[in-house]
């Protein structure tokens, strides 16, 4: 055995010793897990995805394996956990990318999956379903899933009229919204930052932007455990409802002398920008929980920076012209994902998120024939079918 086998069978192992525990804690695929090793929807199909590659993730894709599935696929940029992807691969999966991979190679690393001719797509900011209609290979494609809101926001603007099979958006769910968007995101993110910066809540002044399900998620976490909150939001009538849920409301240049620490969750580009950074007081820490690293202006902040420091590999301090400094987090990615010690969403959220992502996936591949082109969102009774099982599990009625 090589130095290099030696290096990845340890890997594989430490992934396996990860996964026993949040597999134990994970009924609802287990039960999904049972079904599907009988049914086997996902014969003869090639899974395509790309999405986050951790822990919870590997057991969403022993799910659809034990369904027939092959896998084919790529984690997001920078959140990759290779001793997950290590363990997958054993297990006969082709995964590509690595947790150090630039985001140059982490677009290849999209192209290498759509190079293996994938028949379904579970696509994470709607990367997949761009690449296939770019090269015109729509047409072996029976249909997929999209994850997020950022996706789902693509697929219907940029992609509008032209993905000629049914793609449905996991995030419009309501269920998800409210199990996993507001709830898990919230409770990671307020964890991922106390965890990552050492810092406390209770008294200081958050500016969450965005108020969709995981900015509410976010601004309530943090109140709760005594911070002091502002919003951000350019929707009226979310913004109203900030207002009526006791937050107060403005922009973020209005917002920014009075922060001490800013998070973006719009799913949108550039939302936190230089003019708002160039107010801010010393050591403000700026952070990002949307999926792509966009939110903050981070190349405006290294142009107008005299220098940087990193401090560790999740924390970045950034000297400005005039004396001040800010932090950025996790170079401006999903840091309760790409950040120190990686935990994301609750193993119970992702659990219910990823039996979203099976069924679906599920009547994609036993009745796409009965779904329309283009993205759409959960079926009602999937939707239904999970709230029911969810409650079972939490023994709700106790």
């Amino acid at each position: 055995m090589t130095s290099t086998d030696s290096s990845s069978s340890a890997l594989a192992s430490r992934g396996a010793a990860r996964l026993e525990w949040i597999r134990s804690r994970m009924p609802l695929l287990a039960g999904a897990r049972a079904e599907l090793a009988v049914t086997q929807p996902f014969a003869g199909h090639r899974i395509g995805m790309s999405l986050h590659l951790e822990p919870k993730t590997a057991v969403l894709l022993e799910t659809l394996a034990a369904g027939g599935a092959e896998i084919v696929g790529t984690g997001n940029h920078g959140s990759t956990q290779d001793d997950i992807v290590a363990f997958l691969r054993e297990q006969g999966m082709t995964l590509f990318g690595t947790r150090d991979d630039s985001l140059d190679q982490h677009h290849q690393n999209v192209l290498s999956v759509l190079d293996a001719q994938p028949t379904m797509l579970l696509d994470n900011g709607g990367d997949l379903v761009a690449g296939v209609v770019a090269r015109g290979a729509t047409a072996g494609i029976l249909g997929g899933t999209e994850e997020t809101t950022s996706g789902g926001d693509r697929l219907r603007r940029e992609l509008a009229g032209a993905v000629p099979f049914p793609v449905i958006v996991i995030n419009d769910s309501l269920l998800k919204a409210i199990g996993e968007n507001k709830h898990a995101v919230g409770q990671s993110v307020v964890e991922s930052f106390m965890r990552i910066t050492n810092l406390m809540v209770p008294g200081r002044r958050f500016v969450v932007l965005g108020y969709g399900w995981c900015g509410r998620g976010v601004a309530h976490y943090l109140r709760a455990l005594g911070g002091k909150v502002a919003v951000v939001e350019v929707d009226e009538l979310k913004a109203f409802e900030a207002a009526l849920d006791g937050f107060r409301v403005s922009t973020a240049v209005g917002l920014a002398e009075w922060g001490d620490v800013f998070i973006t969750a719009t799913g949108h580009a550039g939302v936190l920008t230089m003019e708002a950074i160039e107010r801010m007081h010393d050591g403000a820490v700026l952070a990002n929980c949307g999926h792509f690293p966009w939110e903050i202006d981070t190349d405006g902040l290294r142009a107008a920076a005299t220098g940087s420091r990193e401090i560790d590999e999740a924390i970045e301090r950034f000297a400005l012209p005039d004396g001040r400094h800010v932090v950025l987090i996790a170079g401006g990615r999903m840091f309760n994902l790409a950040g120190r010690e990686p935990k994301g969403n609750s193993i119970e959220s992702m659990d219910l998120g990823f039996l979203l992502q099976t069924l679906s996936l599920e009547r994609i591949a036993t009745g796409a024939a009965t779904l329309t082109p283009g993205a759409q969102p959960v079926p009602d009774d999937v939707d239904r079918t999970i709230a029911r099982r969810m409650l079972l599990t939490m023994n709700a009625s106790e």
